[in-house]
């Protein structure tokens, strides 16, 4: 899974700090790398697949924004 080539910001342009972009970058790839363990596991333990694709979308949907505190 590669991260994004572009990550858009609030203001619809794309972010283009070359610092921001390593962090989500470096972000992306540590998600992705959690998300395959958690996904692997559940499947091999006899998770159905579509349930826990459905569970990690629930879970990335349910995150709160830290911009309403």
């Amino acid at each position: 899974m590669n991260a994004p080539a572009l990550w858009p910001g609030a203001d619809g342009e794309p972010i283009s700090c070359r610092e921001k972009v390593k962090v989500l970058a470096d972000n992306h790839a540590e998600a992705a790398q959690v998300l395959r363990d958690a996904f692997e596991d559940a499947v091999l333990i006899g998770v159905d697949e579509a349930a826990m694709r459905r569970i990690l979308s629930e879970l990335v949907a349910g995150l709160p924004s830290p911009k309403r505190r």
